[in-house]
């Protein structure tokens, strides 16, 4: 089977869902770095109105988003640093789960190219995890975090938000809100004009 299963979804995808929907009003929808396809499929559950995309660079788990997804489109073969995404057509929107931390400081850059390259006058970008803040004390589990990953890859890393959004601000993107969610992450949404 080629179903992948990442139990961080199941902890996290309704209190995602609770932020996530209120944008998902019509139109078509990318999924960057959807993993094993569980987050797609949920949401597609939740909204089948919107014509969701999935999208991951690892072979494998483009199958398992396929498996979770049959009647979706075929997931695209996207690496977000790349210059050169192989979408045709205007996005209402971009969502990014547990992303800017598990890839380097060039994917973050490239997500946020690519959404205001791609995303249609008013769409918008939703990224979703672990943040560092200038002023707001960080959570030691964060902290930890934030080590681990750097000790597998020392690319890898809690982004300081604010950085995000002043590069975000550097393409046109506008910062809509930031949604304080559970386990010390963030909803960070950005709209284009």
């Amino acid at each position: 089977m080629a179903q992948l299963y990442f139990p961080a979804t199941q902890q996290n995808r309704q209190a995602i869902w609770q932020v996530l929907g209120a944008l998902c009003v019509s139109g078509r929808i990318l999924e960057v770095a959807s993993g094993s396809g569980e987050h797609l499929q949920f949401f597609r559950d939740q909204a089948p109105h919107i014509e969701w995309l999935g999208s991951d660079p690892v072979a494998e788990h483009r199958a398992s988003i396929q498996a979770w997804n049959p009647l979706a489109p075929p997931p695209l073969d996207l690496d977000v640093s790349l210059a050169d995404w192989p979408i045709a057509f205007p996005l209402d929107g971009i969502v990014a789960i547990n992303l800017l931390h598990i890839a380097p400081w060039s994917a973050s850059l490239g997500l946020l190219s690519g959404a205001a390259r791609h995303l249609k006058s008013g769409g918008w970008l939703y990224l979703y995890g672990a943040y560092l803040r200038l002023e707001v004390t960080t959570a030691p589990s964060n902290l930890a975090f934030d080590r681990g990953l750097r000790a597998q890859n020392p690319d890898w890393g809690v982004r300081q938000l604010e950085e995000v959004v002043a590069e975000a601000e550097k393409l046109g993107l506008v910062l809509e809100r930031v949604v304080e969610m559970p386990a010390n992450n963030l909803s960070v949404i950005f709209r284009k004009p």
